[in-house]
């Protein structure tokens, strides 16, 4: 699979750096670039072709739509596989935080079901040896 995402990076790339030159010869047009202008025009819309051609490939590749947002807002995805990461981290600890607050309560709930309900509690245990 990955040779497929490379060739469409690498087509990509190239249609990026052909798009910035012909931004260059737009912005401080001469009439003589009119034959260079048409070329890169053309590799446009060659490269556009490409990439339609490589579509197929990678087709069954699974992009969040947050990564479009990083983008959207200038910064690099793979700023956005970090970002998961650490907010899986946050609610890891928080998690494990819950589950060591309801531990905590089952342990004083069983101590004062004990001081409560000795005799139940010794039926329940006696039944149930593995719950305490």
């Amino acid at each position: 699979m990955s040779a497929p995402l490379e060739n469409l990076e690498t087509q990509l790339e190239m249609f990026i750096e052909n798009v910035r030159q012909i931004r260059i010869i737009v912005s401080d047009f001469q009439p003589q670039g009119q034959n260079v202008l048409n070329q890169k025009i053309q590799g446009l819309v060659t490269g556009l072709q490409e990439i339609d051609k490589l579509k197929n490939q990678v087709q069954d590749v699974f992009v969040p739509f947050e990564v479009f947002d990083y983008i959207d807002q200038d910064k690099n995805p793979q700023l956005y596989t970090k970002d998961c990461v650490e907010k899986a981290l946050a609610k890891n600890e928080e998690v494990k935080g819950k589950i060591d607050a309801y531990r905590k309560f089952k342990a004083n709930m069983l101590l004062e079901l004990f001081k409560t309900f000795p005799n139940e509690m010794n039926m329940y245990r006696a039944y149930r040896p593995d719950s305490i």
